[in-house]
């Protein structure tokens, strides 16, 4: 039957005929369906997701401006590895990188090399994998066997895991000492070995929050190589620091100041406020990321060279990167990232005043974001998991997880505080946390009933 037999404009989306059973799971349907009821019930699908605005876990941006929607649209169709089709796009993916060499503070953003990708994780292991090409072609040029590097790091996130495995490169995490949230850089020594390909150093730790100390963990090394000659570079995973330290600790030395950084790596989709996915990887200089790892293809009439692990990937997130480092400014990610601090600020102050709860981390030294643990998990009647819960019934989604090896026995919860996580929305998730502890205090009965009817 012909799709106007069965769909006029004035029919109701929900009196269709694929209105009337569950949609296909596993099989395409035969027939054209009308547009309206096809967005309609898929709305209705994804309604059951949680509230990625109350979601404050992620890092990830869940909030952007119309105009940022607006050019995400007009990007659609552009593909950023077709540079010869889309230069102008090449060129704002460039300029973002020059940026954020130069917010970096590289000593010639102009000539720094870099590229955009699909998101940190990415980003992070092509920093890697330029570690690891380096330590080989120096280890080949000694005349030293290269077949047993190694990486060494903190509590780090998977994406170093999966570099591990997938690039056949030993992982090193050193533990954590039982009062710390970071690595310590005293503790390299006993790790760092002729085979060590670099350090990972977390501007941005994401169990806790806390930036480790990138010029202490240099220093530490510079020691280290005056003792026995190994030079060993850091590359500096900062996921979400990258694009918070610049405006909110702009005294802190991190980043390329300190010459044994060779790499860093960020998200842009992060704190950079950009929408999922887009990161970034820049090196120091173009002779640390290996020739031999560039590849020049020759794509759609034009030569191009490419350093990524993905191929084809839509523009639009390197655009509204763009956009948001125009539109911004340094005034403007440092008025953002200064209100969700003293947001944070806010947080950390009346979790503390609420009994149960110890700050591990406010959020004025390092990310906005807040980590807790309960102060006497033994003498408790709940546990952080059960706070978790109780939250969610009210559609907030506050994780509760052990620390990294070294403090497994520590359970924390952890609040991000990102752009349009507003000063009103954590007073209102205050007022719930204040609710939950006074029901889960009351023991297993009153923590099984349904919330109560209240007004913040």
């Amino acid at each position: 039957m012909a799709l106007h037999e069965t769909s006029r404009p004035l029919d109701d989306v929900y009196a269709l005929p694929i209105s009337e059973r569950a949609l296909p799971k596993y099989r395409m349907p035969d027939a054209v369906s009308d547009a309206r009821a096809v967005r309609a019930l898929i709305h209705d699908e994804l309604s059951l997701d949680g509230n990625a605005s109350q979601n404050l876990a992620t890092f990830c941006t869940t909030w952007a401006e119309p105009e940022v929607h607006a050019l995400m649209d007009e990007c659609l169709g552009k593909n950023m590895i077709d540079k010869d089709e889309y230069p102008q796009t090449a060129e704002i993916e460039s300029r973002c990188v020059h940026m954020l060499a130069d917010l970096w503070n590289a000593s010639d953003g102009v000539t720094t090399i870099g590229c955009s990708t699909t998101g940190s994780s990415e980003a992070g292991m092509l920093g890697g994998l330029a570690l690891k090409w380096r330590w080989r072609e120096r280890r080949r040029a000694e005349g030293r066997p290269a077949d047993r590097p190694n990486l060494v790091a903190g509590p780090v996130q998977v994406c170093w895991e999966k570099f591990a495995r997938y690039f056949d490169v030993e992982l090193r995490q050193i533990p954590l000492e039982q009062d710390a949230l970071g690595l310590r850089a005293h503790q390299l020594r006993e790790y760092v070995d002729e085979n060590t390909i670099g350090v990972v150093a977390n501007l941005g730790v994401t169990y806790t929050c806390v930036y480790e100390p990138v010029a202490e963990i240099a220093a530490e090394l510079d020691r280290i190589q005056a003792e026995t000659g190994l030079d060993v570079p850091v590359h500096v995973d900062a996921a979400s620091g990258g694009f918070v330290a610049p405006f909110l600790q702009p005294g802190l030395v991190w980043d390329f100041r300190l010459p044994r950084v060779a790499s860093i790596n960020v998200s842009g989709h992060k704190y950079g406020m950009a929408p999922l996915g887009v990161g970034w990887v820049v090196w120091r200089s173009a002779d640390l990321l290996p020739e031999d790892l560039v590849f020049r293809v020759s794509y759609l009439g034009g030569e191009m060279p490419t350093f990524a692990l993905n191929f084809s990937r839509p523009g639009g997130e390197v655009v509204a990167q763009y956009y948001n480092l125009l539109r911004l400014g340094r005034e403007g990610y440092t008025k953002i990232h200064g209100a969700c601090a003293a947001t944070a600020g806010m947080l950390a102050e009346q979790l503390a005043g609420m009994g149960p709860f110890t700050v591990l981390y406010d959020g004025q030294d390092a990310l906005p974001a807040v980590t807790w643990t309960l102060t006497d998990p033994a003498e408790a009647s709940f546990t952080l998991y059960d706070v978790s819960d109780q939250l969610r019934r009210r559609g907030w989604l506050v994780p509760a997880y052990p620390l990294a090896a070294g403090r497994e026995d520590t359970v924390v919860q952890r609040v991000l505080v990102r752009h349009g996580t507003g000063y009103d929305k954590i007073a209102l998730l205050v007022d719930d946390l204040r609710t939950a502890v006074g029901r889960l205090s009351q023991g297993p009965t009153a923590r099984a009933a349904d919330w109560p009817c209240f007004h913040h």
